[in-house]
């Protein structure tokens, strides 16, 4: 009996990756940056969004932001004290964003691309299911935070891995 390996993921992903690539497209058509913000929960992702979204308000700069949660709209609430559009993505349970998602809620929210200069996703706090679904963004940014450990990019290496940028939060020195 002859063993046959199926490429299951690729058929799974590949609407997902279709919407994204034209997600893409329209971002970069229209000079917009977007970035993936992906962390465990609790290592400062909607601090560090919120501080962000409120800088860039100040100089006047075009900013609105989608938040992905699977029950409450808290991050949303305190990322809309910045200023920016937020609208939230409620996920009722599942681990991640998809493409699909990013785009109705935009379209619901009103919101013109050609309006914006960044575009933020404040991924659900899971640093396992965001790897595999792409949203359209140009840049995928992972949060660290020094408590978390120094072994969680060898234990999550996917999401690492396929990050554009990596920020420390919470740094805490070591002992001397």
């Amino acid at each position: 009996m002859e063993t046959r390996l199926l490429a299951i993921r690729a058929g799974v992903l590949s609407k997902n990756d279709e919407l994204a690539a034209t997600l893409r497209e329209r971002f970069d058509a229209n000079g917009v940056l977007a970035l993936n913000f992906v962390s465990s929960p609790g290592t400062g992702k909607t601090a560090w969004l919120e501080a962000t979204l409120r800088a860039l308000v100040q100089r006047g700069q075009r900013v609105a932001a989608l938040v992905g949660d699977l029950e409450t709209d808290n991050d949303a609430r305190r990322l809309a004290r910045s200023g920016a559009a937020v609208r939230q993505i409620l996920t009722h349970g599942n681990c991640h964003l998809e493409a699909e998602w990013v785009r109705n809620h935009i379209s619901a929210a009103g919101w013109n691309i050609a309006e914006l200069d960044y575009f933020f996703i404040e991924n659900v706090g899971n640093l396992v299911c965001p790897a595999s679904y792409d949203l359209g963004e140009q840049l995928r940014v992972v949060l660290l935070a020094s408590t978390e450990g120094e072994d969680k990019p060898l234990k999550y290496p996917v999401i690492f891995n396929s990050a554009d940028v990596a920020i420390i939060t919470k740094w805490i020195s070591p002992p001397l």
